[in-house]
């Protein structure tokens, strides 16, 4: 009996993607199915490159077909993706997939750190990231990813002239770092940084992008509300440590994102700090900073706990040396790559599930 590709796809039709609630078939994540004889090959199209169950779905889509056709077949799967977008339509940034900020209550919770290792996360997974360093007043980006002593390319296009952000480490990076001698402060009042982080965006040459992450100065305050103001942001990230103040403050950014005229999903919560481990001693872990503060937070506005990221100390040399720790191969180097894979399936989840977010519009 010979094996038609309605069959191979009834039989896939059984195999459900855990995050998306619905069969591969349905969401139209089979491509390129080839059926002679034995002999089946498709491509699973997953919605992310850093999805961490590329394998979990295979092993399922083996163990689908075996079933239906015996296991004598002769099965060629091969794992794709095609990160998913509820930006298509909009008019700033046509090409950037998903836009998500990076937010936190206060300053010193490693809101920064965290941004990097995330962006540089995914796009070791293969992804096509930028970011933008929208702390105008206290950039850190480009000594986070040693490019303090260069500066962006310039292009001149029809009399306006277009910023070429540097890249480094796989990442497209535009800081106000890199555009101001080291000793010199930023005395700006806020509509300045505002319209700063407008050309950030719409001045800049991006290109395609998967994710554009937005390292946001800590608090709530103009430039949070010029981002939302000028593109429609698919999500927010907000970092705190496990202790009560920072707790307390981070509670504030989750509430200015979950207002209803600004309307921002809040994509999950990173506990930054959560715990000591000393090099001699892997097995203990140490609470400096209190304990699951960031659980806590996550529990009471029903949005998913992301990871924690150990308190390390070479993490601090990786910011400084502008090397970030996720390059690394060690447990802070884990803890961000699983951060990563999981803001990633959240964001996926959120284009499947929730309308897109609109440019906010504020008297």
């Amino acid at each position: 009996m010979s094996i038609t590709k309605e069959q191979v796809l009834a039989a896939l039709s059984t195999v459900q993607d855990p995050d998306l609630k619905q069969d591969l078939v349905t969401l139209g994540m089979i491509e390129k199915l080839q059926v002679h004889q034995k002999t089946i090959s498709f491509v699973v199209v997953l919605t992310t490159p850093a999805c961490p169950l590329k394998e979990f779905i295979r092993m399922e889509c083996v163990k689908a077909l075996e079933g239906a056709f015996g296991t004598d077949l002769d099965l060629d799967i091969h794992m794709s993706s095609r990160v998913t977008s509820t930006r298509s339509n909009a008019p700033l940034l046509p090409q950037v997939k998903n836009i998500i900020a990076v937010a936190s209550g206060k300053g010193g919770v490693g809101k920064s750190t965290v941004t990097a290792n995330l962006a540089v996360a995914l796009a070791k997974s293969g992804a096509k990231v930028g970011l933008v360093d929208a702390d105008i007043f206290g950039p850190s980006q480009h000594i986070m990813f040693n490019c303090e002593h260069e500066q962006p390319g310039m292009e001149q296009e029809q009399g306006k002239t277009y910023i070429i952000p540097i890249e480094q480490y796989g990442v497209k990076l535009i800081s106000i770092g890199l555009l101001t001698p080291a000793d010199h402060a930023v005395v700006w009042r806020g509509p300045m940084a505002s319209q700063a982080l407008r050309q950030f965006l719409a001045d800049a040459r991006w290109g395609e992008l998967d994710y554009l992450l937005i390292d946001l100065p800590p608090g709530t305050s103009d430039i949070h509300l010029s981002l939302v103001q000028t593109v429609p942001v698919t999500g927010a990230v907000v970092v705190t440590t496990p202790q009560k103040v920072a707790v307390a403050d981070a509670r504030k950014a989750v509430a200015m994102f979950r207002q209803p005229q600004i309307n921002v999903p809040v994509l999950g919560i990173v506990e930054n700090m959560a715990y000591f481990t000393p090099a001699e001693l892997p097995d203990h872990k140490y609470y400096i900073f209190g304990k699951e503060g960031g659980q806590q937070l996550a529990d009471k506005y029903g949005v998913p706990l992301l990871g924690q990221v150990p308190l390390v100390q070479s993490i601090r040399e990786s910011g400084d040396s502008g090397y970030p720790s996720v390059l690394k191969h060690d447990a802070s180097a884990e803890a961000f790559q699983v951060i990563a894979e999981t803001l990633a399936r959240q964001v996926a989840i959120r284009n499947a599930n929730t309308e897109q977010t609109k440019v906010v519009q504020l008297q």
